[in-house]
């Protein structure tokens, strides 16, 4: 019965097709216009703005607001981003205190 089993130089030139057949296939790399650059810079420095005064902010809404903006910040690189009125409430929630919930009679 014959073995099934690659030898390692075989194993190593499989892999080795392999790595190059993914990098044939790899997407191109996104590329972004002067004016995207530009939008991408202002945002994430009024993101980090937001960031560092919310230090020192109080409340229970202030933890996952702050959460929310870091997210932001670590998937800059990703295709689908907030649009302007969104982001502009990112930014702003550490500051604005949820509305109270009215009590229950």
């Amino acid at each position: 019965m014959p073995s099934s089993k690659l030898t390692p130089l075989q194993e190593s030139e499989a892999r080795r097709k392999a790595a190059e057949e993914a990098r044939k296939n790899k997407p191109a790399a996104r590329t972004f216009s002067e004016e995207e650059k530009a939008l991408r810079k202002e945002r994430v420095a009024k993101a980090k703005d937001a960031l560092a005064r919310s230090g020192s902010t109080k409340g229970d809404h202030v933890p996952p607001a702050r959460a929310a903006l870091k997210s932001y910040l670590q998937r800059l690189n990703e295709p689908k981003q907030p649009d302007d009125a969104r982001f502009e409430a990112l930014i702003e929630a550490p500051f604005k205190a949820p509305p109270k919930k009215k009590p229950m009679r």
